[in-house]
Protein backbone atom coordinates (compact mmCIF):
# COMPACT_ATOMS: atom_id res chain seq x y z
CA UNK A 1 0.00 0.00 0.00
CA UNK A 2 1.00 3.58 -0.64
CA UNK A 3 1.95 5.08 2.38
CA UNK A 4 2.40 8.69 0.54
CA UNK A 5 -1.06 9.29 -0.12
CA UNK A 6 -2.30 9.20 3.19
CA UNK A 7 -1.91 11.73 5.66
CA UNK A 8 -2.92 11.92 9.95
CA UNK A 9 -4.43 14.59 10.82
CA UNK A 10 -2.20 16.54 14.24
CA UNK A 11 -4.89 15.84 16.65
CA UNK A 12 -4.39 11.58 15.53
CA UNK A 13 -0.26 11.97 16.07
CA UNK A 14 -1.19 13.77 19.49
CA UNK A 15 -3.33 11.31 20.24
CA UNK A 16 -0.13 8.81 20.44
CA UNK A 17 1.38 10.80 23.48
CA UNK A 18 2.13 8.80 26.58
CA UNK A 19 1.28 12.05 28.41
CA UNK A 20 0.60 16.14 28.01
CA UNK A 21 3.80 17.44 28.77
CA UNK A 22 4.92 15.12 25.54
CA UNK A 23 1.90 16.29 23.21
CA UNK A 24 3.02 19.76 24.54
CA UNK A 25 6.92 19.44 24.56
CA UNK A 26 6.31 17.32 20.69
CA UNK A 27 3.85 19.90 19.57
CA UNK A 28 6.81 22.23 19.48
CA UNK A 29 9.25 20.09 17.11
CA UNK A 30 6.39 19.76 14.43
CA UNK A 31 7.91 22.28 12.38
CA UNK A 32 10.91 22.50 9.95
CA UNK A 33 13.33 24.51 12.15
CA UNK A 34 14.55 21.73 13.95
CA UNK A 35 15.00 19.13 11.73
CA UNK A 36 16.85 18.07 8.43
CA UNK A 37 17.48 15.38 6.33
CA UNK A 38 13.70 14.67 6.81
CA UNK A 39 12.28 11.91 4.40
CA UNK A 40 9.22 9.42 3.83
CA UNK A 41 8.48 5.98 1.91
CA UNK A 42 5.96 4.40 0.20
CA UNK A 43 6.29 1.76 2.75
CA UNK A 44 5.43 3.77 5.29
CA UNK A 45 8.75 4.79 7.01
CA UNK A 46 9.78 8.90 8.09
CA UNK A 47 12.85 9.75 9.34
CA UNK A 48 14.89 12.60 10.22
CA UNK A 49 17.23 14.65 12.41
CA UNK A 50 16.54 16.33 14.83
CA UNK A 51 18.20 19.56 16.77
CA UNK A 52 19.04 19.08 20.26
CA UNK A 53 21.11 19.98 22.93
CA UNK A 54 24.16 18.34 22.08
CA UNK A 55 26.49 18.19 19.36
CA UNK A 56 24.74 15.23 17.23
CA UNK A 57 21.36 15.77 16.19
CA UNK A 58 18.89 12.99 17.63
CA UNK A 59 18.64 10.49 15.04
CA UNK A 60 14.57 9.71 14.95
CA UNK A 61 12.59 6.65 12.62
CA UNK A 62 8.79 5.99 12.61
CA UNK A 63 7.72 2.57 10.98
CA UNK A 64 4.07 3.90 10.46
CA UNK A 65 2.87 0.98 8.46
CA UNK A 66 3.63 -1.69 11.93
CA UNK A 67 1.41 -4.19 12.40
CA UNK A 68 0.69 -3.34 16.38
CA UNK A 69 0.55 0.29 15.42
CA UNK A 70 3.42 2.84 14.49
CA UNK A 71 6.88 1.42 16.06
CA UNK A 72 9.67 4.27 17.05
CA UNK A 73 12.97 4.69 17.28
CA UNK A 74 15.06 8.07 18.85
CA UNK A 75 18.41 8.02 19.65
CA UNK A 76 17.97 10.28 22.98
CA UNK A 77 17.97 9.91 26.43
CA UNK A 78 14.05 9.82 26.84
CA UNK A 79 12.21 6.75 28.11
CA UNK A 80 8.75 7.98 26.93
CA UNK A 81 7.54 6.13 24.18
CA UNK A 82 7.06 7.98 22.11
CA UNK A 83 9.19 10.75 22.52
CA UNK A 84 8.58 14.06 21.62
CA UNK A 85 10.75 13.65 18.57
CA UNK A 86 8.95 11.18 17.48
CA UNK A 87 5.99 12.99 17.97
CA UNK A 88 7.37 16.32 15.81
CA UNK A 89 8.73 14.26 13.63
CA UNK A 90 5.08 12.68 12.55
CA UNK A 91 3.53 16.41 13.14
CA UNK A 92 6.07 17.34 10.14
CA UNK A 93 5.10 14.63 7.92
CA UNK A 94 1.07 15.03 8.57
CA UNK A 95 1.25 18.42 7.74
CA UNK A 96 2.20 20.21 4.54
CA UNK A 97 2.66 17.94 1.26
CA UNK A 98 6.28 18.34 1.09
CA UNK A 99 7.87 18.56 4.50
CA UNK A 100 8.73 15.62 4.27
CA UNK A 101 9.86 14.45 0.70
CA UNK A 102 9.83 10.89 -0.42
CA UNK A 103 13.37 9.21 -0.90
CA UNK A 104 15.72 6.40 0.49
CA UNK A 105 15.80 5.39 4.03
CA UNK A 106 19.28 6.46 5.13
CA UNK A 107 21.55 3.35 6.06
CA UNK A 108 20.65 3.65 10.01
CA UNK A 109 16.90 3.71 9.26
CA UNK A 110 17.09 0.85 7.30
CA UNK A 111 18.84 -0.70 10.03
CA UNK A 112 16.85 -0.19 12.56
CA UNK A 113 14.09 -1.14 9.79
CA UNK A 114 15.93 -4.79 8.93
CA UNK A 115 16.14 -5.76 12.62
CA UNK A 116 12.15 -5.05 13.45
CA UNK A 117 11.63 -7.45 10.25
CA UNK A 118 14.03 -9.92 11.66
CA UNK A 119 12.54 -9.79 15.20
CA UNK A 120 8.80 -9.91 14.32
CA UNK A 121 9.56 -13.56 11.99
CA UNK A 122 11.01 -14.80 14.64
CA UNK A 123 8.31 -14.34 17.03
CA UNK A 124 5.73 -15.78 14.12
CA UNK A 125 8.01 -18.77 13.97
CA UNK A 126 7.97 -19.72 17.53
CA UNK A 127 4.32 -19.12 17.72
CA UNK A 128 3.90 -21.52 15.12
CA UNK A 129 6.02 -24.17 16.87
CA UNK A 130 3.72 -23.68 20.38
CA UNK A 131 4.94 -22.99 23.67
CA UNK A 132 6.96 -25.42 25.72
CA UNK A 133 4.95 -25.04 28.67
CA UNK A 134 2.08 -25.98 26.92
CA UNK A 135 3.54 -29.48 25.83
CA UNK A 136 2.88 -30.99 29.72
CA UNK A 137 -1.23 -30.53 30.04
CA UNK A 138 -1.19 -32.47 33.15
CA UNK A 139 1.08 -30.34 35.07
CA UNK A 140 -0.64 -27.54 33.87
CA UNK A 141 -3.55 -28.90 35.30
CA UNK A 142 -2.08 -29.44 38.54
CA UNK A 143 -0.62 -25.95 39.05
CA UNK A 144 -4.09 -24.63 38.07
CA UNK A 145 -6.00 -26.78 41.08
CA UNK A 146 -3.36 -25.25 43.33
CA UNK A 147 -4.48 -22.09 42.27
CA UNK A 148 -7.94 -22.69 42.35
CA UNK A 149 -7.60 -24.10 46.06
CA UNK A 150 -5.54 -20.59 46.99
CA UNK A 151 -8.00 -18.66 45.52
CA UNK A 152 -11.15 -20.47 47.22
CA UNK A 153 -9.17 -20.51 50.82
CA UNK A 154 -8.85 -16.35 50.08
CA UNK A 155 -12.64 -16.09 49.04
CA UNK A 156 -13.70 -17.42 52.21
CA UNK A 157 -11.46 -15.47 54.34
CA UNK A 158 -12.92 -12.26 52.42
CA UNK A 159 -16.32 -13.49 53.06
CA UNK A 160 -15.73 -13.33 56.92
CA UNK A 161 -14.29 -10.34 56.82
CA UNK A 162 -17.57 -8.62 55.02
CA UNK A 163 -19.21 -10.38 57.50
CA UNK A 164 -17.37 -8.61 60.17
CA UNK A 165 -17.89 -5.82 58.51
CA UNK A 166 -21.62 -5.65 58.33
CA UNK A 167 -22.07 -6.93 62.28
CA UNK A 168 -19.87 -4.30 63.75
CA UNK A 169 -21.58 -1.77 61.51
CA UNK A 170 -20.31 0.36 58.52
CA UNK A 171 -19.18 3.01 60.99
CA UNK A 172 -15.93 0.74 61.95
CA UNK A 173 -14.52 1.30 58.57
CA UNK A 174 -14.20 4.63 59.20
CA UNK A 175 -12.58 3.90 62.39
CA UNK A 176 -10.24 1.34 61.04
CA UNK A 177 -9.04 3.74 58.40
CA UNK A 178 -7.05 2.40 55.05
CA UNK A 179 -4.93 0.20 56.64
CA UNK A 180 -7.40 -3.01 57.09
CA UNK A 181 -8.35 -3.28 53.55
CA UNK A 182 -4.78 -2.86 52.21
CA UNK A 183 -3.91 -5.94 54.61
CA UNK A 184 -6.80 -7.40 53.04
CA UNK A 185 -5.67 -6.92 49.72
CA UNK A 186 -2.51 -8.54 50.92
CA UNK A 187 -3.94 -11.09 51.73
CA UNK A 188 -6.03 -11.96 48.82
CA UNK A 189 -2.61 -11.55 46.69
CA UNK A 190 -1.53 -14.18 48.91
CA UNK A 191 -4.43 -16.76 48.05
CA UNK A 192 -3.37 -15.69 43.65
CA UNK A 193 -6.36 -13.81 42.99
CA UNK A 194 -5.42 -10.33 42.37
CA UNK A 195 -9.13 -9.15 41.33
CA UNK A 196 -10.31 -9.72 44.55
CA UNK A 197 -7.33 -7.93 46.31
CA UNK A 198 -8.39 -4.90 43.73
CA UNK A 199 -11.78 -4.76 45.15
CA UNK A 200 -10.54 -5.01 48.42
CA UNK A 201 -8.27 -2.19 48.18
CA UNK A 202 -11.05 0.50 46.43
CA UNK A 203 -12.64 0.02 49.74
CA UNK A 204 -9.94 1.51 51.64
CA UNK A 205 -11.09 4.89 49.87
CA UNK A 206 -14.42 5.10 50.03
CA UNK A 207 -14.79 5.76 54.10
CA UNK A 208 -15.21 9.52 54.94
CA UNK A 209 -14.97 10.18 50.88
CA UNK A 210 -18.01 13.10 51.45
CA UNK A 211 -21.61 12.40 51.86
CA UNK A 212 -23.32 9.44 51.18
CA UNK A 213 -20.05 7.46 51.74
CA UNK A 214 -21.86 4.64 53.76
CA UNK A 215 -23.95 3.87 50.63
CA UNK A 216 -21.68 3.80 48.18
CA UNK A 217 -19.07 0.92 50.61
CA UNK A 218 -22.44 -1.05 51.24
CA UNK A 219 -22.99 -1.54 47.51
CA UNK A 220 -19.18 -2.08 46.80
CA UNK A 221 -19.19 -4.31 49.69
CA UNK A 222 -22.25 -6.31 47.98
CA UNK A 223 -20.53 -6.76 44.38
CA UNK A 224 -17.50 -7.87 46.31
CA UNK A 225 -19.72 -10.70 48.25
CA UNK A 226 -21.65 -11.27 45.32
CA UNK A 227 -17.98 -11.93 43.28
CA UNK A 228 -16.95 -14.11 46.09
CA UNK A 229 -20.18 -16.16 46.08
CA UNK A 230 -20.04 -16.83 42.36
CA UNK A 231 -16.45 -18.09 42.53
CA UNK A 232 -17.54 -20.22 45.05
CA UNK A 233 -20.15 -22.14 43.49
CA UNK A 234 -18.54 -21.64 39.65
CA UNK A 235 -19.13 -25.00 39.00
CA UNK A 236 -22.99 -24.35 38.78
CA UNK A 237 -22.74 -21.36 36.63
CA UNK A 238 -23.12 -21.12 32.92
CA UNK A 239 -19.92 -21.19 31.23
CA UNK A 240 -20.16 -17.90 30.07
CA UNK A 241 -21.02 -16.73 33.54
CA UNK A 242 -17.76 -18.50 35.04
CA UNK A 243 -15.72 -17.27 32.57
CA UNK A 244 -16.56 -13.81 33.40
CA UNK A 245 -16.24 -14.81 37.09
CA UNK A 246 -12.69 -16.59 36.25
CA UNK A 247 -11.57 -12.80 34.67
CA UNK A 248 -12.77 -10.66 37.29
CA UNK A 249 -10.92 -12.91 39.86
CA UNK A 250 -7.91 -12.45 37.78
CA UNK A 251 -6.97 -15.59 36.54
CA UNK A 252 -5.21 -15.27 32.97
CA UNK A 253 -7.20 -15.70 29.95
CA UNK A 254 -6.16 -16.45 25.95
CA UNK A 255 -7.73 -14.69 23.35
CA UNK A 256 -8.94 -18.22 21.90
CA UNK A 257 -12.03 -17.08 20.13
CA UNK A 258 -12.58 -17.35 16.60
CA UNK A 259 -10.74 -14.21 14.13
CA UNK A 260 -12.98 -11.88 12.73
CA UNK A 261 -11.07 -9.42 10.00
CA UNK A 262 -12.70 -6.26 9.42
CA UNK A 263 -11.71 -2.85 8.84
CA UNK A 264 -12.03 -1.64 12.42
CA UNK A 265 -11.91 2.31 13.29
CA UNK A 266 -9.98 3.16 16.31
CA UNK A 267 -12.97 5.00 18.10
CA UNK A 268 -10.64 5.87 21.34
CA UNK A 269 -7.56 5.21 23.37
CA UNK A 270 -6.95 6.50 27.03
CA UNK A 271 -3.70 5.52 29.68
CA UNK A 272 -4.56 4.72 33.12
CA UNK A 273 -1.93 4.11 35.91
CA UNK A 274 -0.94 3.13 38.91
CA UNK A 275 2.12 2.85 40.92
CA UNK A 276 2.94 -0.26 39.33
CA UNK A 277 1.37 -0.32 35.60
CA UNK A 278 0.55 1.89 33.00
CA UNK A 279 -2.71 0.40 31.37
CA UNK A 280 -3.76 1.20 27.97
CA UNK A 281 -7.20 1.27 26.43
CA UNK A 282 -8.23 0.90 22.57
CA UNK A 283 -11.53 1.09 21.24
CA UNK A 284 -12.02 -0.81 17.54
CA UNK A 285 -15.38 -0.55 15.89
CA UNK A 286 -15.20 -3.07 13.07
CA UNK A 287 -17.04 -1.42 10.33
CA UNK A 288 -18.71 -4.33 8.34
CA UNK A 289 -19.55 -6.34 11.39
CA UNK A 290 -20.93 -3.67 13.95
CA UNK A 291 -19.08 -4.93 16.42
CA UNK A 292 -17.07 -2.96 19.28
CA UNK A 293 -13.46 -4.39 20.66
CA UNK A 294 -11.04 -3.16 23.33
CA UNK A 295 -7.66 -3.80 23.21
CA UNK A 296 -5.48 -3.48 26.17
CA UNK A 297 -1.87 -3.07 26.51
CA UNK A 298 0.36 -2.98 29.22
CA UNK A 299 3.81 -0.99 30.52
CA UNK A 300 5.77 -0.66 33.56
CA UNK A 301 5.23 2.22 35.91
CA UNK A 302 6.98 5.09 34.23
CA UNK A 303 6.71 3.96 30.31
CA UNK A 304 4.07 3.84 28.21
CA UNK A 305 2.51 0.48 26.20
CA UNK A 306 4.19 -0.48 23.18
CA UNK A 307 0.45 -0.72 21.49
CA UNK A 308 -0.26 2.87 20.25
CA UNK A 309 -3.28 3.05 17.15
CA UNK A 310 -4.44 6.68 15.59
CA UNK A 311 -7.67 7.63 17.03
CA UNK A 312 -9.83 8.00 13.49
CA UNK A 313 -8.50 5.73 10.94
CA UNK A 314 -9.13 2.26 10.27
CA UNK A 315 -7.08 -0.52 9.91
CA UNK A 316 -7.73 -3.78 8.25
CA UNK A 317 -7.19 -6.65 10.66
CA UNK A 318 -7.99 -9.50 12.46
CA UNK A 319 -9.04 -9.86 16.46
CA UNK A 320 -9.79 -12.63 18.39
CA UNK A 321 -12.26 -12.43 21.76
CA UNK A 322 -11.49 -13.30 24.77
CA UNK A 323 -13.96 -16.05 26.81
CA UNK A 324 -16.57 -14.58 29.00
CA UNK A 325 -20.29 -13.46 28.61
CA UNK A 326 -20.62 -10.66 26.90
CA UNK A 327 -16.29 -9.63 26.69
CA UNK A 328 -16.01 -6.76 24.49
CA UNK A 329 -11.94 -7.70 25.43
CA UNK A 330 -9.97 -8.60 22.01
CA UNK A 331 -6.36 -9.48 21.09
CA UNK A 332 -5.24 -7.54 17.34
CA UNK A 333 -4.11 -10.32 14.96
CA UNK A 334 -2.81 -9.98 11.64
CA UNK A 335 -2.65 -6.47 10.18
CA UNK A 336 -3.33 -6.54 6.41
CA UNK A 337 -2.81 -2.76 5.81
CA UNK A 338 -1.34 0.18 7.34
CA UNK A 339 -4.11 2.32 9.75
CA UNK A 340 -5.12 4.90 6.85
CA UNK A 341 -8.39 7.85 6.53
CA UNK A 342 -11.78 6.65 6.21
CA UNK A 343 -14.57 8.11 6.42
CA UNK A 344 -16.47 5.36 8.22
CA UNK A 345 -18.70 6.20 11.86
CA UNK A 346 -20.23 4.06 14.22
CA UNK A 347 -24.06 3.40 14.37
CA UNK A 348 -25.22 5.47 17.07
CA UNK A 349 -28.10 5.48 19.65
CA UNK A 350 -30.38 7.48 21.29
CA UNK A 351 -29.40 8.07 25.25
CA UNK A 352 -32.45 5.99 26.55
CA UNK A 353 -30.97 3.27 24.23
CA UNK A 354 -27.46 3.76 25.86
CA UNK A 355 -28.87 3.49 29.42
CA UNK A 356 -31.28 0.21 28.34
CA UNK A 357 -27.93 -1.01 26.56
CA UNK A 358 -25.49 -0.46 30.14
CA UNK A 359 -28.61 -2.57 31.98
CA UNK A 360 -28.75 -5.34 29.52
CA UNK A 361 -25.10 -5.87 29.76
CA UNK A 362 -24.80 -6.01 33.80
CA UNK A 363 -27.38 -9.28 33.22
CA UNK A 364 -24.27 -10.74 31.47
CA UNK A 365 -21.53 -8.99 34.09
CA UNK A 366 -22.60 -7.50 37.30
CA UNK A 367 -19.17 -6.09 37.94
CA UNK A 368 -19.27 -4.31 34.76
CA UNK A 369 -18.22 -0.38 35.69
CA UNK A 370 -18.79 0.58 32.17
CA UNK A 371 -19.66 -0.47 28.64
CA UNK A 372 -18.61 1.49 25.39
CA UNK A 373 -21.57 3.46 23.87
CA UNK A 374 -21.84 5.64 20.56
CA UNK A 375 -24.81 8.32 21.41
CA UNK A 376 -26.14 10.06 17.96
CA UNK A 377 -27.49 13.80 17.69
CA UNK A 378 -26.94 14.80 21.34
CA UNK A 379 -25.98 18.38 22.74
CA UNK A 380 -23.62 19.18 25.48
CA UNK A 381 -25.56 21.43 28.31
CA UNK A 382 -24.58 22.62 31.53
CA UNK A 383 -27.31 21.10 34.50
CA UNK A 384 -26.84 22.80 37.77
CA UNK A 385 -22.99 22.50 38.63
CA UNK A 386 -23.15 19.38 36.34
CA UNK A 387 -23.04 18.47 32.55
CA UNK A 388 -25.04 16.59 30.57
CA UNK A 389 -25.69 15.03 27.16
CA UNK A 390 -29.55 16.32 25.75
CA UNK A 391 -30.80 13.89 23.53
CA UNK A 392 -31.66 16.32 20.61
CA UNK A 393 -34.75 15.00 19.68
CA UNK A 394 -36.67 13.68 23.22
CA UNK A 395 -36.35 14.69 26.44
CA UNK A 396 -33.89 12.41 27.78
CA UNK A 397 -29.87 12.64 28.51
CA UNK A 398 -27.27 11.23 30.10
CA UNK A 399 -25.39 13.15 33.28
CA UNK A 400 -21.31 13.72 32.46
CA UNK A 401 -18.77 11.68 35.14
CA UNK A 402 -16.57 13.69 37.70
CA UNK A 403 -13.91 12.29 35.85
CA UNK A 404 -15.25 14.06 32.26
CA UNK A 405 -16.13 17.24 34.01
CA UNK A 406 -12.72 17.33 35.19
CA UNK A 407 -10.92 16.79 32.06
CA UNK A 408 -10.17 19.91 28.98
CA UNK A 409 -11.88 17.14 26.61
CA UNK A 410 -15.46 18.75 27.51
CA UNK A 411 -14.93 22.11 26.47
CA UNK A 412 -13.34 20.75 23.34
CA UNK A 413 -16.49 19.28 22.88
CA UNK A 414 -18.86 22.37 24.01
CA UNK A 415 -16.63 24.18 21.16
CA UNK A 416 -17.40 21.25 18.61
CA UNK A 417 -20.85 21.36 19.11
CA UNK A 418 -21.36 24.94 19.79
CA UNK A 419 -25.18 24.36 20.69
CA UNK A 420 -25.82 21.64 17.84
CA UNK A 421 -26.05 17.90 17.93
CA UNK A 422 -22.88 15.72 17.69
CA UNK A 423 -21.88 11.80 17.90
CA UNK A 424 -19.92 11.14 20.86
CA UNK A 425 -18.41 7.57 21.50
CA UNK A 426 -17.67 7.29 24.82
CA UNK A 427 -17.98 5.11 28.35
CA UNK A 428 -21.27 4.99 30.08
CA UNK A 429 -21.69 3.48 33.78
CA UNK A 430 -23.35 3.62 36.77
CA UNK A 431 -21.40 7.02 37.69
CA UNK A 432 -22.82 8.29 34.07
CA UNK A 433 -20.83 9.20 30.66
CA UNK A 434 -17.63 9.84 29.80
CA UNK A 435 -17.02 11.24 26.00
CA UNK A 436 -13.94 9.81 24.70
CA UNK A 437 -14.42 11.22 20.89
CA UNK A 438 -16.69 12.87 19.02
CA UNK A 439 -17.85 14.12 15.17
CA UNK A 440 -19.65 17.41 14.00
CA UNK A 441 -22.99 16.58 12.24
CA UNK A 442 -22.17 16.14 8.16
CA UNK A 443 -18.75 15.51 7.07
CA UNK A 444 -15.79 16.28 9.55
CA UNK A 445 -12.89 14.72 11.30
CA UNK A 446 -12.72 13.18 14.65
CA UNK A 447 -11.90 15.00 17.95
CA UNK A 448 -10.51 13.15 20.52
CA UNK A 449 -11.81 13.91 24.10
CA UNK A 450 -8.86 12.22 26.14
Amino acid sequence: MTQQGVRWTADQVLALAPDAASRKAGSKLGTAGPWSESGSSDEGTVWGLCKGSGSKPYQTVVDIADAAGPAYKCSCPSRKFPCKHALGLLLLWAGEDGAVPSGQAPDWAEEWLAGRRKRTEEKRAAGAAGSPAAADPEAARRRAERRAERITAGAAELEQRLTDLLRAGLASAEQAGYGLWEETAARMVDAQAPGLAARARELGAIPASGPGWPVRLLEECALLHLLDQAWLRRERLPDGLAATVRSRIGLPGSADGPSLRDSWLVLAQYDTTDTKLTTRRIWLYGTESDRTSLLLSYGAAGRAPELALPVGLALEAEVSAFPGAGQLRAALGEQFAPPSPTAARPRGVTTAQAAARYGEALRHDPWLEAVPVTLERVVPAPDGDSWQLADADADSALPLTPTARSRPGLWRLVALSGGAPVKVFGELGHRGFTPLTAWPEGAGEPVSLC
